[in-house]
């Protein structure tokens, strides 16, 4: 067994962490956890407030995930979904159909999220040059400022976040790009009551004016959770919807980092009542426990898709380990807990009082504004409040309130100056004060000159 000083060498030195510059990384090292609860090689204890990346939902070690994984393992680990299936995958995608958004009756499997994203964007761009009408002149895309579809090419073309993007260009695809939808630094004149009308308008002089050649807009329904939890005004969802269908324009739901209860509804979309023609899937399809993603289709783009061998309109497109029986029999039992311990019901308590807590740190002199959707909050700090004038990045403001928040035992990661409290929906209202309260002290240190 290697020492604790090998495994921390080790790490420093040979694993390459993802969105982590590696000359100034210090390993944290998480060798077992329970509940919301992460424990470190050295016994220490936080408080998983990001969820492991807002993907685990019920809690670490939860007894039904783990019967459901000992007993598909005791059955078949993988088998390929290139001309084969599995009873585990098929009932999974069954049970997705029938919770999904109606119309989405067809289901893709594939790993992560941003692999569900390269799914729906290669769908769409197939879907039209083989409808019985092809248009194969529609290849462009719509999607939004700041917004993040993975790290995939096709994701980072439709993705929006400078940083990640810029020194890739030349590799990336043409993409239309609209301003975020953004409910707290509005253009003058607009107000939260006709910020969904403002940026409608916006969406349809390009539709209009671009839909013959647009073959899909691509949107993360109601948050942007990679952007700083940018919240969209209420109503603009379903606005996008109608728009879309007017100009003959696929509309692409990534729901990764929404979808599974994170809003207070098991998909975003379902807030306003869309059925998009492409769903995206991953994060919390299996809980956290295994890498497992699926791309929701409409019977119009399948129907596209069918023919004979010698048409060549096969999908050809696929993932080893796509449809993998362990991370579908875990994706079933996540979906029976949503049932059997009424967590959906059960969240809005949680929600509340993240609410109140939001409340409270919003009339801190450096809070510059508090967001919030379902169990899914983001805390923006700003150098003056009344201009919204920002922190600059390099201050690190919100990595210090981190920072903070890790010496009382609570793990977080912030988005630039935006602190996100994303915690499991398995979190205990205590718990949950918990969270609040380090990051609220955080604050206070991090804003100190």
């Amino acid at each position: 067994m290697p020492t604790h000083e090998e495994l921390r060498r080790w790490d420093r030195e040979i694993v390459w962490h993802a969105f982590t510059q590696m000359a100034e990384y210090q390993p944290l090292i998480i060798e077992r956890a329970q509940g919301c609860t992460l424990v470190d090689i050295d016994g220490r204890q936080y408080l998983d407030a990001a969820s492991s990346l807002w993907c685990n939902l019920h809690g670490h070690r939860h007894p039904k995930l783990d019967a459901a994984l000992k007993e598909q393992i005791d059955r078949v680990a993988h088998v390929t979904n290139l001309g084969m299936s599995n009873p585990t995958a098929i009932e999974l995608a069954k049970r997705l159909v029938d919770i999904a958004p109606p119309g989405l009756n067809h289901v893709f499997f594939s790993d992560d999220g941003a692999t569900a994203v390269e799914v729906a964007l290669k769908m769409a761009f197939q879907y039209w040059r083989q409808r019985p009408d092809p248009r194969p002149e529609k290849s462009l895309y719509v999607a939004l400022g700041d917004a993040y579809h993975g790290d995939t090419l096709g994701g980072i073309s439709v993705g929006g976040v400078d940083l990640f993007t810029s020194r890739f260009a030349p590799l990336l695809f043409e993409v239309i790009r609209l301003p975020a939808p953004d409910t707290y630094r509005l253009p003058q004149q607009i107000t939260a009551d006709n910020a969904a009308a403002y940026y409608l308008a916006q969406a349809e002089r390009v539709l209009a004016e671009q839909h013959q050649r647009i073959a899909a807009f691509v949107i993360e329904p109601l948050v942007q959770c990679a952007a700083g939890i940018i919240t969209h005004p209420p109503g603009y969802l379903r606005g996008l919807r109608e728009l879309c269908t007017k100009y003959g324009v696929l509309l692409i739901a990534d729901e990764v980092a929404v979808g599974f209860g994170r809003t207070g509804k098991m998909f975003a979309c379902q807030h306003e009542q869309v059925t998009p023609d492409l769903m995206c899937l991953a994060k919390g399809l299996t809980a956290g426990y295994m890498p497992l993603a699926a791309t929701l289709a409409t019977d119009d783009i399948w129907q596209a898709f069918l023919g004979t061998y010698a048409e060549t309109k096969t999908f050809f497109h696929g993932h080893t380990y796509g449809g993998n029986p362990l991370g579908a029999a875990v994706a079933l039992a996540n979906l029976r807990i949503f049932e059997e311990e009424n967590t959906l019901a059960n969240l809005q308590p949680k929600i509340a009082r993240l609410s109140g807590h939001l409340s409270r740190l919003a009339r801190h002199q450096h809070v510059g504004d508090v967001r919030q959707c379902g169990l899914i909050a983001g805390v923006e700090l700003v150098r003056d409040k009344k201009s919204k004038e920002p922190y600059p990045w390099k201050e690190r403001r919100g990595w210090r309130v981190c920072e903070s928040a890790m010496a009382e035992g609570i793990f977080i990661r912030p988005l630039g100056n935006v602190i996100v409290i994303m915690p499991p929906l398995a979190i205990s209202l205590d718990e949950l004060d918990r969270i609040c309260a380090a990051v609220e002290r955080g604050i206070e240190k991090a804003v100190a000159e």
